[in-house]
């Protein structure tokens, strides 16, 4: 299909009001943390992978990245607080040598 060819048939099913009975019509979008966590330059290429079933491991990284932000922002125990901020801080460590390691051999 060509491009005016999908604009038409949008318009067309605007009109007889199938758009607006679709799942999440006039929502916005939810949100991925882990791609809002991702560096903008990475964005594109992991997600071709992800979408052909071959995401790199960087890509889970980041979403463990965006869990652990998240359950340290809602934490209210400080020991438990201080252990996640550990294991956050383990974890960036490990995502950015993996990152610099990409960078080394032009990956990026």
């Amino acid at each position: 299909m060509r491009d005016d060819e999908i604009a038409q048939h949008l318009q067309e099913a605007l009109k007889s009001g199938e758009l607006q009975s679709a799942q999440g019509f006039g929502q916005p979008l939810p949100e991925d943390e882990a791609w809002q966590a991702t560096p903008e330059s990475l964005r594109m290429s992991f997600k071709i992978l992800k979408n052909a079933g071959h995401a790199p491991a960087e890509v889970g990284l980041f979403r463990d990245k965006a869990a652990l932000q998240a359950r340290i922002a809602a934490c209210e125990d400080e020991a438990l607080r201080r252990d996640l901020q550990t294991q956050l801080s383990q974890l960036e460590q490990s995502l950015s040598l993996r990152l610099e390691s990409l960078r080394v051999h032009n990956q990026l």
